[in-house]
């Protein structure tokens, strides 16, 4: 495999079997790219696609959602799991309408500069929104590489990944290369590829089941409704758990997803 033969592949793959549907991929917005980039961290497409509609349906441009209150876009939020990625959106939301006057930024250095915003997702808002030359890596893109160019390898790194795609890339069509390359990415895992832990950078997520990520969704899903007590709220799991749901009523507070006013605890405002 070359990276020239590599590159027809993917192209060919996504000119039949792309998802061209798909909601973010008919703007340019890089506001709402941003929204879409955030809610995929570590979630299904087909988890996001009702909540992206949701969302923008409420917050439909970056002043509305930086003038809404936190409480406002937790709830909105709320099924989607990892809030902290929310509280993330709202604070950028708020930078961009401080600093930069409403209108999003279009460099990678500036997007990287907004809260939360790291290496990866200021680089996909680029290539998606702004069609910036930009090689970036995400989960589906070490699939591809990795099955192709490292099947019999074990611990490849990203910079190996990364040099592939820096010969495979061609100006002038990130939005459409790294489209076509997440979507052949996620059809190799459907046809049971399995290789990402073959990557330096995996990690095995742990089972929700039991989680603390699940005791904080708990937690969140209550208050969403209207403020609780502590002991009401470290309950909830039932005695075996209650000190882990104390603990991460605890570490929601610190976060700022929620506040404490006299007995009770709510949403933050």
């Amino acid at each position: 495999m070359t990276p020239i033969r590599f590159r027809n592949l993917v192209l060919a793959h996504y000119k039949e079997h792309g998802r061209h549907d798909l909601s973010w991929r008919k703007t340019k917005d890089a506001y709402r790219i941003l929204v879409s980039e955030v809610m995929l961290q570590q979630t299904q497409v087909e988890r996001v696609l009702p909540f992206y509609k949701a969302f923008l349906k409420e917050f439909p441009d970056v002043r509305v959602l930086a003038s809404a209150p936190l409480a406002n876009v937790l709830i909105r939020w709320q099924g989607l799991g990892y809030n902290r990625r929310a509280k993330m959106l709202h604070e950028a939301a708020k930078t961009v309408v401080k600093d930069y006057a409403g209108k999003m930024p279009n460099t990678v250095e500036a997007l990287e500069k907004l809260p939360g915003i790291g290496h990866y997702t200021a680089r996909a808002v680029a290539a998606f929104a702004y069609n910036e030359d930009v090689i970036l890596i995400e989960t589906n893109l070490r699939t591809v590489v990795t099955h192709h160019f490292f099947p019999d390898e074990e611990k490849v790194s990203d910079k190996e990944i990364l040099l592939i795609l820096e010969k495979a890339f061609r100006k002038g069509t990130s939005r459409e290369w790294y489209s076509a390359l997440m979507d052949y990415g996620a059809f190799l895992k459907r046809s049971g590829v399995r290789i990402n832990a073959k990557s330096k950078t995996y990690t095995k997520q742990s089972a929700f089941a039991g989680s603390g990520r699940e005791a904080r969704g708990v937690i969140l899903r209550a208050l969403s409704k209207e403020a609780k007590t502590e002991r009401f709220l470290a309950s909830l799991l039932g005695v075996e758990r209650y000190e882990q749901v104390a603990a991460q009523l605890q570490k929601l507070l610190k976060e700022g997803l929620i506040e404490k006013k006299r007995t009770k605890y709510q949403l933050a405002s």
